[in-house]
């Protein structure tokens, strides 16, 4: 009896059956049971049943005669670079290759059974043990970029996570799944969003729950994110459950994406449109575990397809941006603190307004340097400031209209722009050279030119 083997188990005049998972002790039991929860039970006077034995299983252990494990070799066999971490899996030539990228995260986490804390400590190889419905889906070439929670995440980070990424496609890989800390993993998609050209999907999922606790939603996402990644879409997504049943995962594009919940497993909304596209998981996991046949994937818009486009990476960020939320009461001296910063987006009311008073400042921070970007706090719309009198003041004083990007966004597009722009990154402005012109331009799906009701 292995982890990923069908069982069925009677315990105290009780039948449960489902997928076994990995145990923190012997003495117990871990079941996905077919609802999407687990269930932990106490292994003694438990009675067993193996139903169906994992044929797919993962041997990331198996030394070598040299003594080298998988984890020196990539899924072909071949060494793999000095300084990078990484694992793989029995090579299937009828398969795609997939990279699974870690970051750390919840997806990638455990119990302290000692605190009751949730830490990161799963690196991708433990993923794949954790998760065996992953097994002969793809080949899986694993790396490991950090282990952080998502809310130590940096830009720096989000640098060596485009380059890993521009990497592994770059050898081959048939898509990329990033599994990231939720906190902050729409921050980190926009951000490769903007950094990276793709011709392949690159998918970020995670979980809302750790696989140690009932409920847990990271089978599923991990599941759908894989299937996502093989699929015919060249774009940066987020891949999360739709709902809080395990039906349906959502495809969100990564600059449109928003965590709108604390802790609901459908706590990914996209704003401002439906998502892009869905994974249905029982047809992405089929009776055989979704290794034949349709992966239940359909998109609702259009999208760059796959190959359409040419591998690039323009990985730098400006640092020095940041994000002001204005609310009633707040006086001008607050935009003090922001003098000589290379740029700074501001969440306006409604269509883009601060207080009158505001303005001599703005346009003081504008004339020192800094690159003013107007955002709502409204959750959907567009900003306009052209309506007001107040929005007129703002752009004479040198605003840069936002649009309908969300701020979150704005402030990783700003960032991008003030350090690509200029030179020229992947991809060029519609109107212009220039920090405004590319913020005003489309790159990745974040900003339309006229909003329209969702479809």
């Amino acid at each position: 009896m292995n982890p990923g083997d069908r069982v069925r188990v009677e315990r105290a005049g009780r039948t449960y059956e489902g997928v076994l998972l990995p145990s923190t002790t012997p003495a117990s039991l871990v079941l996905k049971l077919d609802g999407g929860y687990n269930v932990g039970l106490d292994r003694e006077a438990a009675s067993i049943e193996v139903l169906a034995a994992d044929a797919h299983g993962i041997d990331t252990d198996a030394n070598d005669e040299d003594g080298a494990t998988d984890a020196d070799t990539d899924a072909k066999g071949d060494s793999e670079p000095d300084g990078r971490d990484a694992s793989a899996v029995a090579f299937d030539d009828d398969l795609p290759t997939v990279s699974l990228i870690s970051t750390g995260g919840t997806i990638a986490s455990t119990v302290d059974y000692r605190t009751g804390a949730v830490t990161a400590q799963f690196d991708a190889e433990d993923v794949l043990r954790a998760v065996p419905d992953l097994a002969g889906r793809a080949n899986y070439r694993g790396r490991v970029v950090t282990n952080i929670l998502s809310e130590n995440m940096t830009p720096a980070i989000w640098t060596e996570l485009a380059r890993a990424v521009h990497e592994e496609i770059e050898a081959g890989a048939d898509g990329v799944v990033v599994m990231h800390g939720t906190d902050t993993m729409q921050f980190s998609a926009a951000a490769l969003a903007f950094a990276l050209d793709t011709p392949v999907p690159v998918v970020f999922t995670g979980s809302q729950r750790s696989a140690d606790r009932p409920s847990s939603d990271n089978v599923m996402n991990a599941v759908c994110a894989v299937e996502a990644a093989k699929a015919d879409c060249a774009a940066v997504l987020v891949c999360m459950h739709a709902s809080s049943s395990d039906d349906q995962c959502a495809l969100h594009r990564g600059t449109r994406v928003r965590k709108n919940h604390t802790s609901r497993r459908d706590a990914f909304e996209t704003v401002g449109a439906r998502p892009l596209g869905t994974v249905e998981y029982d047809v992405a996991r089929g009776s055989d575990g979704g290794r034949e046949g349709d992966n239940g994937i359909s998109f609702r818009r259009e999208h760059v397809e796959r190959d359409e486009r040419d591998l690039a990476v323009a990985p730098a960020f400006e640092t020095d941006v940041e994000l002001l939320k204005f609310t009633p009461g707040m006086g001008p001296d607050v935009l003090d603190a922001y003098e000589g910063t290379a740029g700074l987006v501001i969440e306006g009311t409604g269509l883009g307004h601060v207080h009158t008073g505001w303005i001599p400042a703005v346009a003081s921070l504008v004339e020192g340097g800094t690159d003013v970007v107007m955002t709502s706090q409204c959750i959907e719309g567009r900003v306009c400031d052209r309506v007001y009198d107040t929005g007129r003041d703002l752009l004479d004083a040198g605003v840069i209209e936002g649009e309908d990007l969300l701020p979150g966004t704005a402030k990783v597009k700003l960032m991008w722009a003030l350090a690509n722009a200029e030179s020229g990154g992947p991809r060029e402005a519609e109107d212009g050279e220039g920090v405004a012109a590319t913020m005003r331009t489309p790159l990745a799906g974040e900003l339309t030119h006229r909003s329209t009701p969702w479809a």
